[in-house]
């Protein structure tokens, strides 16, 4: 490729979002199924996607049984996830965390996308670890890791701010 060619595909470079796989239509969720959002599809002319699925990358497969982040103590940062069975996974989450932040930092991530309500992506919204469906406030574990590290982290109602 000449040095044209390359200066013009440089200047033509357009920033790289982290997103939730599940929305770009990955089948990552725990039930093997995806979020497709077609939101997200109109932000790859704009933007360079880079999906994660934290859960995968932490070693769980897909599918998988359910997991919810009991609320030990959210202001103190304190959590643990588990399986409705009680069975500890916080080890697996903690570690799909920081493969993503790995990747975010690889790619020079500032901002990411990711799936409401999730144990491992949701942004506001959790679900209270009494596997009900109810939701509290609160951030899941690779949310909360990118915010600690400047990364801005929206969710998938959010998108209007990238369009």
């Amino acid at each position: 490729m000449s040095r044209e060619k390359r200066k013009k595909r440089k200047e033509e470079a357009v920033d790289a979002i982290l997103v939730s796989a599940c929305l770009m239509g990955i089948n990552c969720k725990h039930n093997g199924e995806n979020n497709l959002n077609e939101k997200i599809i109109k932000l790859c002319g704009k933007y360079k996607l880079i999906p994660v699925c934290p859960e995968q990358l932490g070693g769980f497969p897909t599918p998988r049984p359910k997991a919810e982040i009991v609320c030990e103590d959210l202001a103190k940062g304190v959590l643990k996830v588990v399986r409705e069975n009680g069975e500890d996974v916080t080890k697996y989450f903690e570690n799909g965390a920081e493969e993503v932040l790995k990747i975010a930092n690889l790619t020079n991530i500032k901002k990411a996308v990711l799936k409401e309500k999730s144990p491992s992506c949701g942004v506001y919204k959790i679900y209270d670890g009494s596997f009900s469906g109810k939701l509290i406030d609160g951030s899941g574990v690779t949310t909360k890791l990118l915010k600690e590290n400047g990364i801005e982290v929206f969710n998938e109602y959010a998108l209007e701010k990238f369009l």
